[in-house]
């Protein structure tokens, strides 16, 4: 009688203690970020005054910098990504800080938030681009389904915890101070950067072509491929109207529906759940119906969950039945 030799179950991930230091600075900082997702908000609506059109403005600078992803991408092929990284949260630590320091020298203004959003936005932009071109230098080939979903589902969580903290912080210290923690995240993350081994030093350096060039072969490689080409409108097109509500969602609630600051914050928090469900969950259903039917679904499902809000009115009830969408959405 033999013994039966098991193969060893490949190393996932989590065995590269680069990736876990990427990891843990994205969730740090995104957990910041959810915090600011509250309390700036509030702090436009509630303290400054903005009207519907200063709100619009805000969320659309917010965004501008998006437009110029293709020229961020493209720069992150031609530098190191980590001082990018450490670059972008610094960036983004600063602007934060200001707002308190502005608040209590009686200065803070909207136009003063719409400079924050502008920082944020472009510190965003560069720091994604950076950090999913140096996601393959971290981990081998076989790893990067893994570690995507590792990202996925420890952003969620990241988001649903910071948004609920942010939620008690501007309940207790208020909005313009519930800030500082999220500068506090981006150091943090920095933090982690610092000490991540440099996994770049072994890579084989690009040959130096202009940027614009790399773009347009960027491009031109996208249009070839059908899948990507078709997932890239896709999504562009559900980003699209996502963009026209999440304008006027934080001032829709806060204003129109009523609801307090803490109660906002418990909504995005409490309906972020929802995003960690689907982040956990999403490897096991795309393993059992596939990839391009968990997407369609999910497409199909999103602008559904929305349609509560065509008939939602103040109090409670709504407040959950909303909770209740948003969940359903990110999921």
């Amino acid at each position: 009688m033999t013994d039966t030799i098991k193969a060893p179950r490949p190393a996932t991930a989590w065995s590269a203690p680069a990736f876990r230091l990427l990891l843990g600075a994205d969730a740090v900082s995104l957990s910041g970020s959810a915090v600011s997702a509250v309390a700036l908000p509030a702090l436009a609506v509630l303290e400054l005054r903005a009207s519907t059109t200063e709100v619009a403005v805000l969320a659309f600078l917010g965004q501008l910098p998006n437009a110029f992803a293709l020229w961020a991408g493209a720069l992150s092929d031609r530098h190191p990504k980590r001082p990018q990284l450490i670059a972008s949260d610094l960036a983004s630590a600063g602007a934060l800080v200001s707002i308190p320091a502005a608040a209590v020298a009686g200065a803070l203004t909207v136009g003063h938030l719409y400079a924050v959003a502008i920082v944020l936005g472009a510190a965003k932009v560069v720091h994604g681009a950076a950090a999913i071109s140096l996601l393959p230098a971290l981990v081998d080939p076989d790893q990067l389904h893994d570690a995507n979903s590792k990202i996925g589902a420890a952003s969620s969580v990241a988001d649903s915890a910071g948004t609920n903290a942010g939620a008690a912080l501007v309940g207790a210290v208020g909005p313009a101070r519930s800030v500082l923690a999220d500068a506090l995240s981006f150091l943090a993350s920095v933090v982690l950067l610092w000490r991540m081994p440099g996994p770049e030093t072994d890579t084989v350096p690009r040959a130096r072509t202009s940027l614009a060039r790399d773009i347009a072969d960027g491009v031109r490689y996208v249009a070839r491929q059908p899948t990507i080409r078709t997932v890239i409108a896709a999504l562009s097109t559900l980003s699209f109207g996502l963009a026209v509500m999440n304008t006027y969602w934080a001032y829709y609630l806060l204003d129109r529906l009523g609801a307090s600051p803490p109660a906002y914050g418990v909504i995005m928090g409490v309906g972020g759940s929802g995003g960690v469900a689907g982040a956990l969950l999403a490897p096991r259903i795309t393993a059992r119906i596939g990839i391009g039917p968990t997407i369609i679904v999910g497409f199909a499902v999103s602008p559904l969950a929305q349609v509560p809000l065509l008939c939602a009115g103040p109090g409670l009830r709504w407040q959950i039945v909303l909770t209740a969408a948003l969940a359903v959405q990110l999921f």
